[in-house]
């Protein structure tokens, strides 16, 4: 089931009183109630308000005692949150900030904690997700397209995660864009803590935010549920490398599930990072080599022109030279020694080596460890 605004009433003023966010704070805290219980009594009641003043008359021994006794420390800490800092937000399924696209999901969370801008939230996003261990190559792949993408006019959302979450986050910040970051702890915490300065950088370009409560730890638990958030935002979620059994792998079905576009680059069979990519593209995924292929895509959707003469990306430049272009050729996606490399050109050991250095300030490859290369 779910609800649209019409249901709620969000444009109600009485609906975004602190009185009413207490009452929404009450539900929050309240043993075994979840998102599906309150959006049916909601319709019911119209009001977390109406709900709490009627509690007595629920259905459910336990629900009617828990309702009747709220958990008023907790209450308190969280308004206490949200009168530090004049950023600090916490948004209802009532309340006209919620992000519509959200709303329309299984189960949206009763509450957003958000810091950061809230009207981000209902920016047209992309989720761009993949692996914690990413390739080099990889990383610099959601850079490259997170930086794109929001130079074409979509907000860049993912969570926070160290790999392909947070080269996604910088990429979208270099374009002095917005990002949004979503948490799998409390609002209170950062995960990983080394992403504190990534997330104060999120925090003024855009928004990090969460469903759980003061204080909750970044359980392994948490994370399949945070997934849905990134995905349930988004019109579509980008897979840059990942296993066949990974978090990115669920945030890719749960967009399925959720009517979302679901995007993957593929990559080289013998990288285990891409069977997870390549598992997506079997079942249905868009295939992506640039970041035009999903501006064409989602373009339509979002009401904003995918034209490549207003939006071409930014892309490698080719080899300057016809020599260093006959060397590329021989360097595959997959790693290859400088033994081999001569071998193929023809050319001598210093040649190589000295093109292999412009090539790889030029962007076109990629050195690895052990004296081999890849094509980028």
């Amino acid at each position: 089931m779910t609800i649209s605004r019409g249901d709620l009433r969000t444009d109600d003023p009485a609906l975004n009183t602190e009185p009413e966010l207490t009452a929404w704070l009450h539900l929050f805290h309240t043993p075994r109630l979840g998102p599906r219980t309150i959006q049916k009594l909601l319709v019911e009641f119209d009001s977390a308000k109406k709900i709490i003043a009627h509690a007595h008359e629920l259905p459910g021994e336990t629900l009617r005692a828990s309702l009747l006794e709220p958990d008023e420390q907790a209450i308190e800490a969280d308004l206490e949150w949200l009168n530090n800092q004049a950023d600090h937000h916490i948004i209802s399924l009532a309340d006209p900030l919620y992000p519509e696209l959200l709303k329309q999901i299984d189960d949206p969370p009763m509450l957003l904690f958000v810091i950061g801008n809230p009207l981000t939230l209902s920016l047209p996003q992309l989720g761009v997700v993949g692996s914690r261990n990413p390739t080099v190559s990889g990383t610099e792949t959601a850079h490259a397209f997170a930086r794109e993408l929001s130079v074409a006019g979509l907000c860049i959302t993912s969570g926070l995660a160290i790999g392909i979450d947070a080269a996604a986050h910088a990429g979208a910040l270099q374009a002095s864009a917005s990002t949004i970051a979503v948490t799998g702890c409390g609002p209170d915490r950062i995960y990983p803590a080394r992403h504190r300065g990534l997330a104060e950088a999120i925090r003024e370009k855009g928004a990090v935010i969460s469903e759980y409560p003061l204080g909750m730890e970044p359980h392994a638990a948490n994370f399949p549920r945070r997934n849905r958030i990134i995905s349930g935002l988004s019109c579509g979620v980008l897979v840059i490398e990942a296993a066949t059994r990974s978090g990115s792998l669920i945030t890719a079905r749960l967009a399925t599930e959720q009517g979302r576009e679901v995007f993957a680059i593929p990559g080289s069979i013998h990288n285990p990072l891409s069977r997870g990519c390549h598992k997506l593209l079997r079942d249905g995924a868009c295939l992506v080599e640039t970041s035009m292929d999903i501006v064409q895509e989602l373009g339509p959707i979002l009401g904003f022109a995918a034209n490549t003469t207003e939006f071409q990306g930014e892309s490698i430049q080719p080899a300057e030279n016809q020599t260093e272009q006959g060397l590329i050729t021989c360097i595959d996606y997959d790693p290859v020694d400088m033994d081999t490399l001569i071998s193929r050109s023809g050319l001598t050991p210093e040649r190589v080596s000295a093109m292999l250095s412009a090539l790889e300030i030029q962007g076109c490859i990629a050195a690895l460890p052990g004296g081999r290369y890849c094509r980028t």
